[in-house]
């Protein structure tokens, strides 16, 4: 059975489990999957690589035979990185930064997840590669763009895995499928051969079962590569010791404000999920106040990023069959979004000063992760950019004015609907402070005591 990065090194380095049978594992539970989650599977490769890491000798990395998942916007030398395209793809010939260091670390990465088409929509459903469906009920999406890395954890298939968020695709899946997401500062983890992602706003970050392997994950992917636009000074301490310290007490600002223009309704289960988590976080010696960040008109800075973006990314796909709605997304970011980008890119410092005075009189900000329950599979199925833009948002407006200003937030579990589906927070935190996130959502995690459960079988779902 799969337990998780810090778990599953434990026993490899015991000789309770082999690198070989955990990798075996892993791959016999992708076989008998039914819910979409990977898009390429590197079964012959990962078990020669297994077969090596028992082989090891000398002091061992700290992710030495655990078996992971990557997003498919993430390059790996030897296959393509489709990004949820269709197209004539070309396979890599080099390993991302992500790849190099999670190999550094012994890692066996089993395969590569399925994602949205260049992560625009919050969920893992492609004309190109079919839907992702989620593990707590199949009838549902567990949320995207990094869907398959969220379904891959969460279902089991793998210790931990790698996403990335450009407007939540870290926090929305894990917050719908009951994980731990984290969207670290930006360039805090190289994306390399990606220089500036989306002009600032994606990041990549891990999905994990528990806090601490969010920890163990950050440290091992933490760094910048020399090309890299963004180099945030290196972290204090290890991400991993930081998440097994107790935080000390805490001013967390409540906050159900979304951004001007965005729709703010809350399912009230969800509402009631994120008051009784306030309430446990009070228990625990926290000062929960309300408070909101004022984001202006932060959207301004973030939709020519995203829309030129995708441009970006279409132009770089010979032979692109894209979607409809990617098309007009392309079209818009090339024709009106590349052209509002330098004033976008000139506005942050005055949103960021703007945002950050809530850091004046909280530590931490506690808002909803999503606004709504797990949409349904094929909800934007059909729909043209316009209106798969107002569903998705209305459903999601909680995270993405995070990435424009570039700072850490992390996605916690906060129980299940009364239908069984899961429910997840948000902790957004000041610039640089990953630390104090991890502190608190371990102190939360012992609370709630969620890494014990579980959904489906990925064999019955």
């Amino acid at each position: 059975m799969i337990e998780g990065l810090a778990a599953d090194a434990v026993r490899l380095a015991a000789g309770a489990v082999s690198a070989r049978e955990l990798t075996a594992y892993a791959l016999e539970c992708i076989e008998r999957d039914t819910l979409g989650a990977f898009r390429v599977v590197r079964a012959e490769a990962a078990l020669a690589e297994a077969a090596e890491a028992d082989r090891w000798e000398g002091e061992r990395p700290p992710l030495l035979g655990v078996p992971v998942a990557i997003k498919d916007d993430t390059d790996l030398a030897g296959e393509t990185t489709p990004y949820g395209c269709r197209g004539d793809h070309r396979p890599r010939t080099q390993d991302s930064e992500i790849v190099r260091r999670l190999r550094e670390a012994g890692a066996i990465i089993v395969g590569k997840t399925n994602t949205s088409e260049f992560g625009q929509w919050p969920t893992g459903e492609t004309a190109a590669f079919g839907a992702v469906r989620n593990p707590w009920s199949a009838q549902h999406s567990p949320g995207g763009s990094s869907a398959g890395s969220a379904v891959a954890v969460a279902a089991g298939m793998v210790s931990g895995a790698v996403g990335s968020d450009g407007a939540g695709s870290v926090r929305i899946p894990a917050a719908w499928t009951g994980l731990v997401g984290l969207k670290p500062q930006r360039g805090r983890i190289s994306v390399w051969p990606h220089v500036d992602p989306f002009y600032g706003i994606t990041v990549a970050g891990p999905l994990t079962r528990t806090v601490e392997d969010a920890g163990l994950l950050l440290d091992v992917l933490t760094g910048s590569h020399p090309d890299d636009v963004y180099r945030p000074p290196a972290p204090a301490e290890s991400y991993a010791r930081a998440a097994g310290r107790e935080p000390g007490r805490l001013r967390v600002a409540l906050s159900f404000r979304t951004p001007f223009g965005v729709p703010g309704k809350v399912d009230p289960e969800i509402r009631a999920a994120v008051l009784r988590l306030a309430g446990v976080l009070t228990e625990l010696g926290h000062r929960v106040f309300p408070a909101d960040p004022t984001y202006g008109l932060i959207g301004l800075s973030f939709l020519p990023r995203g829309t030129t973006g995708v441009a970006d990314c279409l132009g770089e796909v010979p032979g692109a069959d894209p979607e409809a709605a990617t098309r007009t997304e392309a079209f818009l970011g090339r024709h009106i979004g590349r052209r509002l980008l330098p004033a976008a890119r000139r506005a942050e410092p005055a949103l960021r000063r703007r945002v950050g005075r809530i850091f004046e009189r909280a530590d931490v900000v506690l808002t909803p992760a999503t606004a709504q329950l797990p949409l349904e599979v094929g909800a934007l199925q059909g729909l043209g950019w316009w209106d798969a833009g107002k569903l998705s948002v209305a459903a999601c407006p909680f995270c993405w004015a995070w990435n424009v200003v570039g700072w850490p937030a992390i996605s916690v579990p906060a129980g299940l609907s009364g239908a069984g589906l899961p429910i997840g927070v948000q902790f957004l935190g000041r610039e640089n402070d990953e630390a104090t996130l991890l502190m608190l959502a371990a102190q939360l995690q012992v609370a709630e005591g969620w890494p014990d459960r579980r959904p489906l079988d990925p064999a019955t779902a």
